[in-house]
C-alpha cells in the first residue's frame, strides 16, 4: 500500500533562521535543510538536542526538534484576541499557509519546495518565554479542549529526510503515513 498524498497542500509564506539563542528568528530569502541535522546555520540543527532544557536532561538524545513549523493561521487567530505576532516572532523556521499543520499525523512527510522532505515528529511545547516576549500570548496559544486535555497552537516540529532549498512562495506537498495515524503529541 502506497503513502496517501494530499497534493496542493499549502504554501510556504515565509522561512526563518537564526545562527544565536534567541527567541525570534530573522526571515531570510531562503533556507537550506539539511538531511539529520535541520536548517543550516540555524542554532537548533543538529543530530543530538540543540534545546537548551533538552540538552540539560540528556545532551545526546535525538534531535527530533531539527525543524519549527508553524501555520500563519495563528497569527490570525492570536489577531483577533489583539496580539500582533509576525513570522519568525515566535521562533519558527517556516511559516505556512493553507495546511492544518496540527491536524496531520505522526511520521507525515511534508515535501517543501522542489527538493526538502521534512518528517513532523510532533508539537511544539509552547514555554513560558511567549509570555516574556508578549504578555498573555502563552494563554492563546496553550489551552484546553471541551475534555480538559492540553491543547498545543505553537506549531509542529520535525526532522530533515531530505535537504534542499526552501523560499517562500513554495508549495507544500503533504505525504500521509501508512497504518493507523497516530495525532502529534509534544516532542
Amino acid at each position: 500500500m502506497s503513502h496517501d498524498t494530499v497534493s496542493g497542500g499549502g504554501t510556504v509564506t515565509t522561512v526563518s533562521s537564526n545562527g544565536t539563542y534567541t527567541f525570534t528568528k530573522p526571515n531570510r530569502e531562503g533556507i537550506t535543510l539539511l538531511a539529520g541535522l535541520g536548517v543550516e546555520g540555524d542554532v537548533h540543527a543538529g543530530v543530538t538536542v540543540k534545546h537548551r532544557s533538552r540538552v540539560a536532561q540528556d545532551p545526546t538524545q535525538p534531535n527530533l526538534r531539527q525543524v519549527h513549523l508553524i501555520h500563519a493561521e495563528l497569527f490570525d487567530d492570536v489577531a483577533g484576541a489583539g496580539f500582533e505576532v509576525a513570522p519568525g516572532d515566535l521562533g519558527e523556521n517556516v511559516t505556512t499557509r493553507g495546511i492544518d499543520l496540527l491536524g496531520l499525523p505522526t511520521g507525515t512527510r511534508l515535501h517543501l519546495g522542489a527538493e526538502a522532505v521534512v518528517e513532523i515528529t510532533g508539537l511544539r511545547n509552547p514555554c513560558a518565554q511567549i509570555d516574556t516576549f508578549r504578555h498573555g500570548l502563552l494563554k492563546q496559544v496553550l489551552g484546553r479542549n471541551e475534555n480538559g486535555e492540553i491543547v498545543r497552537k505553537a506549531g509542529i516540529m520535525g526532522i530533515v529526510l531530505t535537504g534542499g532549498e526552501v523560499r517562500p512562495g513554495d508549495p507544500i506537498r503533504t505525504e500521509l503515513p501508512e497504518g493507523p495515524h497516530r495525532p502529534l503529541e509534544k516532542v
